[in-house]
Formats: structure tokens, sequence, C-alpha cells
């Protein structure tokens, strides 16, 4: 089995996201679809791939090959659809972070402002994405509100927001947002029908857990399938030891990011199943350390011994 790519401008199927899609196509077909919006949740749970099917709704309505709303699928052939995953649809802006860069700069807001302050291409509705919104920085969320608060009746503003981070009162307040969730039990479904396969066959259930996204699992996929992990036969003990022995967190990204996660999920685990209060006050205090390491960037090597050490060893 070789890699899933999760490319969103590619995905040209939409799953888990019927009722939600139609009722935004319903809003934009009665003219009341928010000129601004903010599109909130969790990573990996299909923000920009909603995203990019509603820009290609949008854009397709009076061209060949338009969006097939029954099957909510892109057709591939469509030119919106090539020119938008080619960024070069004349009535489309994309900003997001670059060049591995941290944060998106002011310069990319003001490219987007000299786009906003020109003509629409066939008088058409022009459509401005921003990802990662918590990544702009102080000054290009300045400039940004300026632009967001004017009319700008013929652009549409989709913005897409990490609900784990945070962003301005001030632009919140301009937008109208829309929470994304997925139950478990879609999770699991999206991620079967996007790789083809039984996630259960792949993964042990101990390692599976409700509030994890569809892009989470087929990371975790990659991740088995890149340094040859069998991950059904790992409970979730292994996979830390694991990690953690070969220090799996200084080469890969996925697993720098979701390993606190992990060991969160393993001491609530032993905490369900331990009845002392003594031993779960110990607990606590780890899981209060976890978070400390994850937000302040702390020394990572040093923590992950202590914890081999006092929770697996001791």
């Amino acid at each position: 089995m070789s890699l899933i790519e999760i490319n969103h401008k590619n995905q040209t199927k939409l799953h888990g996201y019927d009722k939600f899609f139609k009722n935004l196509t319903d809003l934009y077909i009665d003219k009341k679809l928010p000129k601004k919006i903010i599109l909130s949740g969790p990573k990996g749970i299909g923000k920009s791939t909603l995203s990019y099917h509603l820009v290609n709704y949008i854009f397709s309505a009076d061209e060949k090959n338009k969006y097939d709303v029954k099957n909510l699928r892109i057709n591939d052939t469509n030119r919106s659809f090539n020119l938008v995953k080619n960024n070069s649809h004349p009535n489309f802006f994309l900003i997001d972070t670059q060049d591995e860069k941290k944060n998106i700069d002011i310069d990319q807001i003001r490219k987007m402002i000299n786009f906003c302050n020109k003509s629409t291409f066939n008088n058409h509705e022009k459509i401005v994405l921003i990802n990662n919104l918590d990544k702009l920085n102080k000054n290009s969320v300045n400039a940004l509100l300026k632009i967001v608060e004017e009319p700008n009746n013929d652009i549409y503003f989709i913005l897409i927001l990490d609900s784990n981070k945070t962003i301005l009162k001030t632009l919140k307040s301009r937008c109208i947002k829309f929470n994304l969730f997925l139950t478990f039990e879609q999770s699991i479904d999206v991620v079967n029908k996007i790789t083809g396969f039984n996630i259960f066959d792949l993964i042990n259930n101990d390692l599976l857990h409700y509030y994890n996204t569809p892009g989470h699992y087929i990371k975790l996929i990659n991740f088995s399938k890149k340094y040859d992990i069998d991950l059904k036969e790992t409970s979730l003990k292994k996979f830390l030891i694991l990690l953690i022995d070969n220090s799996y967190y200084k080469k890969d990204n996925f697993i720098d990011n979701c390993i606190y996660q992990y060991l969160e999920f393993y001491l609530l685990k032993i905490m369900n199943i331990n009845n002392s209060s003594k031993l779960n006050f110990f607990y606590k205090r780890f899981i209060e350390k976890i978070f400390n390491m994850h937000k302040y960037n702390l020394d990572k090597e040093s923590f992950f011994i202590e914890f081999k050490t006092k929770i697996f060893n001791g």
C-alpha cells in the first residue's frame, strides 16, 4: 500500500458533509450566503476540502461539467477546477503559509487587497480563501480587518480556522462562524471511502479515538507505511514506547504534533482503570506537564525519558 495523498485541491469527492454542504448551497441560491464566513474545526476534519467544493460549486455554475450536486463531486475536467487547482483562476485568491514560514506575512494580504480592488472577470463573484487563519501575524490581521469591513458585495471571504487555535475577536465578530464536526463513525467512514480500505484492518482499536479526524487517521496510516510499522499489532503503550525509543518526534512533523495527544490518551486510559485518588493526582500532574511541554516547546527529550521511567516503568 502506497502513501495516501491528501491534497485538498485534488479531492474531487466530498465525504461526510452532505447536509451541511446543501445548507451552504441553498443559502447561496437564495442570495443569503454570508460574504465573510469562518469554517472552524479541528485539524484534518475536512475544512479545506469543503471550501474547495463550495468554490467549485459557485464558479462552475454556468460552465461545462459543472459541480455534481447529487453526488457531491467535482468534475476534474471542469475549467474552473483546473484553474483553481493551478492557482490561476482570475476570480480566486488563495492565502496560506508559504515556504515553511510559520506565519502569513502582510505581503500576501496586500496582494489580496489589490485583487479585491480590481474588477471581477466576466462580472462573476470573487472568492478569497484564507487557510490557516491563525497564522496571520498582527500586521496581517489589521490589514485584513480593513478589507473585511468594507461592503465588497461581489466578494466572498472563506476563512479556515483550526478550532484549537485562537484569532482576534475583532476579526471573528465580522464573520459568520460555522463549526464543523464529525462523529467517530463518520470519521471512520470518510477514511474508509478515501483510502478504499477498512481502517480496523490497518490500525489497532487501542489507537483509535473518537475525537481524532479523518486527516489524522490518514496521516497515521502514512506514518506507519513510511517507517514500516504494523499498527494493527501495536497497542497504545507499545506505540508510545516506539515513538520515544526511536525519537520519531524528531524525525516526523506529524508525530511531533500529535505525540502529546497520545500521551494524554494513555494517562486518561489508565486513570479510568485505576481507582486510587493518589495515583490519579499524580497522572493529572503529568497531563499538566504534557500541556506545558506542547505549549511552551520545552525540553522534549528529558520529558519523554521521565514519562517512560515514571509511567511505563514506574
